[in-house]
């Protein structure tokens, strides 16, 4: 990796095999009692791939076809699953549960801590938080006996109506890879003695909720490779995650879980992924076509992969027995490579599994990834005395017609189980009462139930603060990205009472802000999860200073979107042009052009000259700084050799502050590239008046491909030769200096299949 201080080298530990109880579990007591003769693949001193193959040579061909379903691999002594019989497995293989877990280890019985949701996990640019993040996850799946994680999702946000936008990370392939790859170090590798297998998702083009199961994203090979695989090329990479899980929808016309173009060619073949790929639940829509595009196992119970299917196909010669050998190897490995197979999971779940250091995490992503976005003066609240109106339902514990702050505490739109039963759960206006009286300031608040009432509220405050927010959730797109509850007409109110108005917005991704020019300050908080309170606290009285920058670009209007005015685009159209299904249609395509190719996000605005209302990679901060001393070397360079971005950072305010520099690379316009790719960033805290010599490194044999574009017909990465600008920033459109490099193409930079 070439990004900077922030990235975490983490070795993992020699894992030892402890004596195992009897009592732990099924698999634990069949270890304990055979011998290394009887079960050499828990010899340790072995390879996984020795391992997995000295399982595999002891299994029956029903033994292996047990690896190829979920319910089956995981839980060894069970022989029946929704009516379908297998034989016991072998002695000697663990108990393996998944749990889900884009933001929180989700679907267990006992607490577990929830997290600020991946979109502000994202906004925190912050590779180590990332990372400690999903050690967190990783020991409280475990302490709640799951071993494997559904997570991180990473799907770029193609449109802010997705429904699962702030479960995701962004909508850039460099910095959501590279944070989902630090999540999946932290998952696998930061408890050495509580293994946790990762599976990052879903693979591939899956970038709206809207009829997810039913509609094909008709995406060119080029746009393919260099946005949302190439985030799955960066994570899977740098991450090695165990798994891959694929999408519901179709590729091109063909479902992702059986798309070989995809699974095989792409995943496998031409990125070396060496784990499994799991289905999404209800994903697989075949057996054999299933199996010979490359996916090894059926989430949930066996449906397509069940005995009797496979051996149907194996009589009918459309699958082989080696294939099924593939597809059990491939799982039963990764379980071995992780440490599934030494450290059974607890023989019963914790009562609670979310730590004060969880906790305190919690809310130092929340703190991190909050994104200051306007700020006339305003804040921090610094006054003695003041007297602060909280304005909005989502500021308090108490439901005002079923909404709370627990309603934006994940994304779902309901209070999440790490939310509901979590003691540590604190609302903002607990918290900012809390603050408050430690500066003798007094805090009134209005639920924003009655217009009037608001904004009487607001006019006989200093300063307001009012929270505005709308949901979203997997299983369905956003019908529009303003507020919701009515949520744009209180803050104009609350506003026109009091000038000194300050907006908390909890959304999911970018939200239209008519009443931007009426407020004083806007601080974006996403989803942030049980430690909201003190968070949010923190950041307004500035005892913590904002630090987050937007992994999406807000437009001034759904007008400016890259897919507006194009229902092919988004939301897709029928055979027949509508994009409405027809009731009680089940089997028709939503067909979904990306039309929009390489000009995703920023790239699109920048290369449309589109002004959005706040830039990819923007934030503010309660101080200044200034960036000088350029220096980008080589100035001429082949494509195998590393650049280096050399400059100077400067606090130049007069408060403590983190600043996260962005380096972007323009290539040459022969490239058909858009304006600006990001290539990398550092992220820097620095006291008043300090500077620091900060470097960036561009390497162009990374997982990203920095200087480099898919070219189609010769399925490889190709360097345009020409000339380079590098330009550093604190956002994509807040350009400070530029420097320009040439690069001469080698050929052996050239990934290709």
């Amino acid at each position: 990796m070439r990004l900077n201080a922030a990235v975490v080298a983490v070795a993992l530990s020699v894992l030892v095999v402890p004596a195992l109880p009897v009592s732990s579990s099924p698999a634990t007591a069949a270890a304990s009692s055979s011998s290394l003769s009887d079960c050499p693949w828990m010899d340790t001193s072995q390879t996984p791939d020795v391992r997995a193959q000295e399982l595999m040579s002891a299994m029956t061909l029903e033994q292996k076809m047990r690896w190829l379903d979920e319910q089956a691999a995981n839980n060894p002594t069970q022989t029946t699953f929704g009516g379908v019989t297998y034989p016991p497995q072998v002695p000697c293989t663990p108990q393996i549960t998944y749990a889900d877990g884009p933001w929180e280890v989700t679907g267990v019985s006992g607490i577990t801590t929830g997290f600020p949701v991946p979109i502000a996990q994202t906004a925190s640019w912050d590779t180590a938080l990332s990372w400690t993040k999903g050690q967190a996850m990783g020991d409280e799946a475990f302490q709640e006996d799951r071993n494997g994680l559904l997570a991180p999702g990473i799907n770029l946000a193609r449109t802010p109506y997705g429904g699962r936008n702030a479960e995701f990370m962004g909508e850039d392939p460099l910095l959501a890879g590279t944070m989902a790859a630090q999540e999946i170090q932290g998952i696998q590798q930061g408890n050495p003695t509580e293994p946790v297998e990762a599976v990052v998702k879903h693979f591939v083009a899956n970038d709206q909720e809207l009829d997810r199961q039913l509609s094909s994203s008709n995406v060119d090979d080029r746009t393919l490779h260099e946005l949302d695989g190439l985030a799955f090329e960066v994570a899977t990479k740098e991450g090695q995650p165990a798994g891959v899980m694929c999408s519901y929808n179709q590729v091109n016309g063909i479902y992702a879980c059986e798309s070989p173009n995809t699974l095989t060619d792409y995943l496998k073949d031409e990125l070396g992924f060496q784990g499994f790929v799991v289905s999404d639940f209800g994903a697989v829509h075949s057996t054999a076509p299933s199996l010979n595009a490359g996916l090894d196992q059926e989430l949930n119970r066996p449906v397509f992969y069940t005995p009797a299917n496979l051996e149907a196909a194996l009589a009918a010669g459309t699958i082989t027995e080696a294939q099924i050998d593939a597809a059990a190897f491939r799982v039963a490995r990764a379980a071995i490579a992780e440490g599934l197979f030494d450290h059974p999971i607890p023989a019963s779940p914790a009562a609670n599994a979310s730590t004060p250091a969880h906790l305190a995490l919690a809310k130092q992503v929340a703190e991190e990834g909050s994104v200051l976005l306007k700020n006339d003066g305003a804040l921090p609240l610094t006054g003695k005395g003041l007297k602060i109106a909280v304005i909005g339902p989502t500021a308090s514990a108490t439901p005002i017609n079923g909404i709370s702050a627990k309603t934006v505490c994940s994304s779902r739109g309901e209070p999440s189980a790490a939310c509901s039963n979590n003691p540590g759960f604190v609302a903002p206006l607990d918290a900012i009462t809390s603050r408050a009286q430690q500066d003798g300031d007094t805090v009134t608040f209005d639920n924003g139930s009655s217009l009037t009432s608001a904004a009487a509220a607001a006019s006989a405050a200093d300063v307001s603060i009012v929270f505005g927010y709308y949901t979203e959730g997997e299983g369905a797109d956003r019908a529009n990205i303003n507020l919701d509850n009515g949520g744009d007409a209180l803050i104009s109110a609350v506003a026109a009472a009091n000038p000194n108005t300050i907006v908390v917005l909890e959304t999911g991704s970018g939200v239209l802000m008519p009443w931007l020019n009426q407020v004083k300050g806007v601080l974006e908080a996403w989803y942030p999860g049980v430690q909201q309170g003190p968070a949010l606290a923190a950041l307004l009285f500035g005892d913590a200073n904002p630090s987050g920058h937007l992994p999406v670009t807000f437009p001034q209007s759904t007008a400016d979107l890259p897919t507006a005015g194009s229902a092919a685009q988004y939301p897709g159209v029928f055979a027949d042009g509508s994009t409405i299904r027809p009731p009680g249609d089940r089997t028709s395509i939503r067909q979904v052009d990306y039309a929009e190719g390489l000009q995703l996000g920023h790239r699109w605005d920048d290369a449309q000259g589109i002004q959005p209302l706040f830039p990819f990679g923007y934030g503010l901060s309660y101080t200044t700084f200034a960036e000088d001393h350029l220096q980008v070397t080589p100035a001429v360079v082949q494509d195998t050799k590393p650049i280096r971005v050399h400059f100077r950072l400067t606090n130049t305010g007069s408060r403590t502050g983190t600043q996260v520099e962005q380096v972007y690379l323009t290539l040459p316009v022969s490239s058909g590239e858009p304006p600006k790719r990001l290539v990398g960033w550092a992220r820097v805290t620095l006291d008043p008046g300090q500077w620091k010599d900060v470097e960036v490194d561009i390497d162009p044999t990374s997982a990203d491909h920095p200087l480099s574009c898919w070219d189609s017909g010769s399925q490889s990465w190709i360097t345009p030769t020409g000339t380079f600008t590098v330009s550093l920033g604190s956002s994509v459109d807040n350009i400070d200096q530029s420097d320009k490099i040439t690069v001469h193409p080698s050929g052996s930079a050239n990934n290709s299949k």
